[in-house]
């Protein structure tokens, strides 16, 4: 068969410079523009710009993806659950299934998606984002608080979740779902280290963007800590009362009392700016490990020695008052110097602070208010920890509570931005509630922090 050439097809080999294929030369040879000389720094940045805009679109992707799996939950499977109804013996704990999931869900989907559309537009309002409302992002810990209880209720009622799932005709399970929120807080810290990677190839201004990845990788951090605290077992006291969690590891301890040795046994230790918590891991390899509480130690008594048997992963961490030692050894020495580091930050901080609350103590009896700061118990070294109320105040976070004029309240901690955590007893109007609430409605705040400024500065 003739193969029919097309009449305007040219060898390649007689093409002269500047004309092409069925095409007449636009301009001689000699007036055709000369090509300009690569910038390898333009391109390198230009490669860059790309790479930042290939993440952000990929957040708000995900960032839709993620809104639509949560609206499955919220008017897929627990719509139904209200629909349907639950057994008996599983009433109310259908609600500690879900925690505050819909409060997520609703934030996202009216708000945070929005934000980040608008990032396409105005890309340095993306650290801005993250950095303006970290705060809000603390619903993340509150739902992993929860989510050891969540587990351990849907795998004792799988088969009711089971037709729930079938009713909806989803293809996931719930346990399926209930995981997106802990993975989309981690996420978060990913792609904002991929968009600073490329912000930095690009020669811009990291400096916000450095502080958004760092907030966002200590969120999920707390995440972790309150999921295993939410698996701790048998501790009968109050663990916001301990401060901030500060480490929490696994580690083979050799307990020693009264000259009795015993066998070294796998622990998960938790340190507290108040307390060191040891437990048993129960579950062993399972995807949801538990902690059952064995001892503690309060770091007012704590007594650390940072060598023991010449062995660079263990330290010694006894109880004054009691004969009781407690030798640790960790996985790698890196672990055992940052334990050793923290325990010693905590005991320094202990150490200045009682002289100085002290003298503070006798500073402040003189002042006829100070009577008011006391607590009939005497508080810490005189030093009340409970405020009165003196405004009313409603809550605008979800991790804030509602406090009325005339109310007293226990001080558990306070932040930079001048937010306290605080106690509220239970009374004849309301259940008892623990969260943050502005300093301005506390109301011998303000006179309290005028003395300690004048006496530091004195």
């Amino acid at each position: 068969m003739e193969i029919i050439k097309d009449p305007s097809a040219q060898d390649d080999k007689t093409l002269e410079p500047g004309a092409y294929p069925g095409f007449s030369s636009l301009s001689p040879p000699e007036q055709t523009t000369p090509v300009q000389p690569r910038n390898p720094e333009l391109e390198q940045r230009a490669k860059a710009m790309r790479g930042r805009m290939f993440v952000l679109n990929e957040l708000i992707q995900t960032e839709k993806d993620y809104v639509k799996d949560l609206g499955i939950v919220v008017e897929g499977f627990m719509k139904r659950i209200e629909e349907k109804g639950v057994p008996d013996d599983m009433k109310g704990k259908d609600k500690i299934v879900f925690g505050n999931i819909h409060q997520i869900y609703d934030w996202h989907r009216d708000f945070f998606v929005g934000e980040l559309e608008k990032c396409l537009e105005d890309h340095e309002h993306l650290p801005e984002l993250f950095i303006k409302h970290e705060r809000r992002l603390h619903m993340y810990v509150v739902y992993c608080q929860n989510k050891p209880k969540s587990e351990f209720i849907v795998a004792e009622y799988d088969s009711y979740f089971d037709g729930i799932q079938q009713d909806i005709q989803s293809r996931l399970t719930i346990s399926d779902f209930l995981i997106k929120p802990i993975q989309r807080i981690t996420k978060y810290q990913l792609l904002l280290k991929d968009f600073l990677k490329y912000s930095s190839k690009a020669g811009m201004d990291c400096e916000q963007i450095e502080k958004a990845v760092d907030l966002m990788s200590q969120v999920p951090k707390l995440c972790n800590d309150m999921m295993n605290l939410g698996r701790l077992q048998g501790y009968e006291g109050k663990l916001t009362s301990q401060g901030k969690l500060l480490q929490q590891e696994t580690f083979f301890v050799t307990e020693q009392d009264a000259g009795v040795l015993s066998r070294s046994k796998e622990r998960r230790v938790f340190l507290f700016e108040q307390i060191v918590i040891f437990s048993e891991l129960l579950r062993k390899g399972s995807s949801t490990p538990g902690y059952q509480f064995k001892k503690s130690i309060k770091v007012s008594y704590l007594g650390l020695e940072d060598s023991v048997d010449n062995d660079p992963c263990k330290f010694v961490l006894s109880c004054r008052g009691s004969s009781e030692r407690f030798t640790l050894q960790a996985a790698n020495i890196d672990i055992k110097q940052v334990w050793v580091r923290h325990i010693q930050e905590v005991l320094d901080a202990q150490s200045n602070f009682l002289p100085d609350l002290t003298h503070l103590y006798f500073v402040l009896s003189s002042l006829s208010w100070f009577s008011s700061l006391q607590d009939s118990d005497g508080g810490c070294n005189g030093v009340s920890s409970t405020m009165l109320v003196s405004q009313d105040y409603s809550a605008l976070k979800e991790n804030e509570i509602c406090v009325s004029q005339g109310e007293t309240v226990q001080i558990l901690a306070t932040n930079q931005q001048n937010m306290y955590l605080v106690y509220r007893p239970a009374n004849s109007q309301s259940p008892a509630a623990e969260g943050w609430v502005p300093g301005h409605v506390l109301g011998p705040s303000s006179r309290f922090h005028a003395i300690v400024s004048g006496v530091n500065s004195g």
